[in-house]
């Protein structure tokens, strides 16, 4: 199955634009397996996120453009930028604040929300330190349910990212496992998938047992998503739990 999920999905008007995957497949859950929710940030100049809570949400901040200083109720106080991404998991209840930076040049990023493994783990905040900003035309891990990355989920789910060049043809990477729902979302530029469907910047195309070939003319920065749709799955958190009933 190939679904493609154009920008219309996304909800919101302001600088936080607010995709739920599953409303395009799904009448009953807004999320895909593990992936319960996507905010794709662009803020000009300075702004405050006021200290408010998560109650389990496993969030991944992956920013591209300016930074972010995080303060949490762990005590935690951090940087997060281009190349320092955090994963917080909130569990049973966690506070946390942010001081958002795009006066030198835009603020842009993604904070994306991650159902847990089970419900009420134990918060916990990690950071990792990326070698360079890109992975230039290959797909590199960044974060999954094993020790194979610093960053870490409860959950059957996996994120790679890939910048790949103009005129470049590429492949999904392989499976973890082979029973395994993916998410591409395309974070800049545009793509062509299996030579008719076109994909551009905010839009998503989920994959189901297929096997695809995506080109670029233009070049691309890429997000891919793998989750166990039917893995072990907390589909109640504050932010990344079902919210279909909510979707008008």
């Amino acid at each position: 199955m190939l679904k493609k999920i154009d920008k219309t999905a996304f909800m919101g008007h302001g600088p936080i634009q607010t995709l739920y995957p599953g409303y395009t497949i799904s009448g009953s859950d807004s999320g895909i397996g593990s992936i319960g929710r996507i905010d794709h940030a662009y803020v000009r100049g300075k702004q405050h996120i006021a200290m408010h809570p998560h109650v389990n949400d496993e969030i991944l901040s992956y920013f591209r453009a300016g930074k972010v200083e995080h303060i949490d109720s762990e005590g935690y106080k951090d940087t997060i930028t281009s190349t320092r991404l955090m994963l917080m998991k909130a569990g049973k209840l966690f506070y946390h604040e942010e001081l958002i930076d795009g006066q030198s040049e835009p603020f842009e990023g993604l904070q994306i929300f991650i159902r847990p493994g089970a419900k009420n783990l134990k918060p916990e905040v990690t950071f990792q330190n990326l070698g360079q900003r890109d992975s230039e035309n290959t797909w590199r891990l960044l974060a999954s349910p094993t020790s194979q990355t610093t960053l870490r989920f409860s959950s059957q789910s996996w994120l790679y990212d890939n910048n790949v060049s103009a005129g470049t043809i590429t492949e999904l990477p392989e499976m973890p496992d082979n029973d395994l729902t993916a998410l591409l979302y395309i974070y800049q530029g545009s793509v062509q998938v299996n030579g008719h469907i076109d994909l551009e910047k905010n839009e998503a195309l989920i994959v189901v047992k297929e096997v695809i070939s995506i080109k670029t003319g233009t070049g691309a920065e890429m997000v891919l998503f793998y989750t166990a749709e039917h893995g072990s799955i907390f589909k109640d958190g504050m932010f990344s739990g079902n919210k279909a009933s909510f979707k008008d």
